[in-house]
């Protein structure tokens, strides 16, 4: 902002000193010529025609040799002592011009002269003829240099006809006299720009330099030193700003220790709660394991309910390893225990174990991974609780249609894709998938069960790992999930991945289209308009992995 409003500050002044610079200029050369016009005037009138008429009474200008005679008069002209005296005191040299523009010539001849009558401009010499008092300036050459002339034209009577004089005073004295005036302003004018930009430097800084501290300040609070405050100097405005800024970051770091307080607080209470329900759910456990087991003697209500009983159970179990995982995440006491893996090994096993799912939902699983071992260091049961989180999210998702697998490796890192042609992704809904507990349609069902954690966990699972995981998707073109992991987790961190999203201009695979001809027919029918349920699950919004989850707030 400085710079901005110097240079901003120096481009205005430059133009307003540009014009006044000219317009001083245009004046004082205007004054110049005025001054010297009178005073040649005034010489002329007063000192050279009463003497150069005198010269002329003895001149006929029908004699033959009247072009000596005016030579005569000029050479009188010019030794006149009072003529000289004056025209050192007056308005400086001069030579005289003297021409009798009414004598008859003969063809290709021209008037009688006297002096250098080439360098009298020919429209004064016409106002003269006229026996009009004249003057103009005119530039003529003399030892091949360029002079200026002020040129001043008038009658000067003899004992029988007028005739014609001129006076050329050089203006060398006055072209010196404007360059240096011009010399003098164009330095006054740097002079000039280099104090204001001075001037505006000091006082912009004046007015910067507490932002530039605001701007500090701020930087140091955003990376935790809540500590940090402005110095408030005086009582102006610049002092009151720093005392707002001191009040805001006070009331900034109350409200975040209230925050980490109360995140404290409910991270403890969640850690509490999940270990307290451990041992009655044992107890639980251990009384449903022998309804389970006597269920055949029971009659067919319940027998279902022991059943039920079990599999909430499951679900109940699996919800508290989350929420103790999620606790420990947010703790920051989750560490890797780090080892040497085969990444392709690892996504095999996580597929082989929940291909029965994919078959009881008619969802092919299609894996692209190579044969030859690709090691990494990193801790094997997040990475493969990772993959299966995102292939179980896939098969819930995948309408029946099949599901990729693909891997990838670059030079220190490796990739994980898991892409499906089921319903997808809403826009801005790729953000939110990984939220815990999110879902978008919380009517959906879902083959896995799930705690509505999987993919939060997933994502810190990757985080904690140094890379990352990636969604996009597109509505009724399916979605696809993206795990990049470094090879050396923990001392290094990936910013690319080998495998690249889907574009927004990609197509679905033409057999992943005929993977379910009837969902497909079913989905053409609610197209033409007949409002069938079928068409209405197809285009429904994918949610995140581990089915039957609620919105948190």
């Amino acid at each position: 902002m400085q710079l901005r409003v110097v240079v901003s500050t120096l481009a205005l002044s430059s133009a307003v000193v540009f014009v006044l610079g000219m317009v001083l200029q245009t004046q004082i050369t205007n004054r110049i010529l005025e001054t010297k016009k009178d005073a040649a005037v005034r010489q002329v009138e007063q000192s050279l025609l009463p003497v150069l008429e005198r010269q002329l009474t003895a001149v006929d200008p029908n004699s033959e040799d009247v072009a000596e005679q005016l030579k005569g008069a000029l050479n009188g002209l010019t030794t006149s002592p009072s003529v000289q005296n004056d025209a050192e005191s007056v308005a400086g040299t001069y030579d005289p011009v003297l021409v009798d523009e009414y004598a008859v010539t003969r063809e290709g001849e021209s008037a009688p002269s006297a002096g250098p009558i080439g360098d009298v401009p020919q429209e004064l010499r016409h106002h003269v003829k006229r026996d009009k008092f004249a003057t103009q300036i005119s530039t003529v050459t003399r030892d091949h240099e360029q002079v200026t002339m002020l040129v001043i034209g008038s009658p000067a009577g003899t004992s029988t006809r007028p005739l014609q004089a001129y006076f050329l005073f050089p203006l060398s004295a006055e072209n010196r006299t404007m360059g240096v005036v011009q010399s003098t302003l164009l330095v006054g004018v740097l002079v000039l720009l280099v104090l204001l930009g001075a001037i505006t430097n000091l006082v912009t800084r004046q007015v910067v330099r507490p932002v530039r501290q605001a701007a500090l300040t701020a930087e140091r609070l955003a990376a935790g030193n809540l500590d940090e405050r402005m110095r408030v100097i005086g009582e102006d405005d610049v002092a009151l700003l720093a005392d707002s800024f001191n009040e805001m970051a006070d009331s900034l770091a109350q409200q975040i220790q209230q925050l980490e307080e109360f995140g404290q607080l409910q991270r403890r209470f969640t850690s509490d709660v999940s270990h307290e329900l451990r041992t009655p759910l044992t107890t639980v456990r251990m009384a449903a394991d022998v309804l389970h087991a006597s269920s055949d003697e029971f009659p067919a209500g319940l027998e279902r309910s022991a059943e039920l009983l079990v599999d909430e159970l499951d679900r109940f179990e699996a919800l508290l390893g989350d929420l103790l995982e999620i606790s420990r995440l947010d703790a920051g006491v989750a560490d890797l225990s780090t080892e040497s893996l085969d990444v392709p090994e690892v996504v095999r096993r996580a597929v082989e174990s929940l291909r029965p799912i994919a078959e009881t939902s008619g969802v092919e699983l299609r894996v692209d991974v190579p044969e030859e071992e690709v090691t990494i260091f990193a801790d094997a049961r997040r990475v493969e609780r990772i993959v299966r989180n995102l292939v179980a999210n896939a098969i819930d998702h995948a309408e029946g249609r099949p599901v990729d697998v693909a891997f990838g490796e670059g030079e220190n890192e490796v990739a994980v894709t898991v892409r499906d042609y089921g319903v997808g992704l809403q826009p801005g809904e790729a953000e939110l998938v990984f939220t815990r507990f999110w879902r978008a349609d919380p009517s959906r069902d879902r083959q896995t069960g799930g705690t509505g954690l999987g993919l939060s966990i997933a994502s810190e699972d990757a985080r904690l790992h140094g890379g990352w995981l990636d969604a996009w998707g597109e509505p009724g073109r399916g979605s696809c999930f993206r795990l990049t992991l470094p090879k050396y987790s923990g001392e290094q961190e990936v910013s690319e991945s080998p495998l690249p999203l889907p574009s927004a201009r990609s197509i679905a695979a033409p057999e992943a289209l005929l993977a379910a001809p009837q969902e497909a027919a079913e989905e053409d029918s609610a197209e033409a308009g007949d409002g069938s349920s079928a068409g209405t699950e197809r285009n429904s919004p994918r949610g995140s992995a581990d089915g039957d989850r609620e919105e948190e707030r």
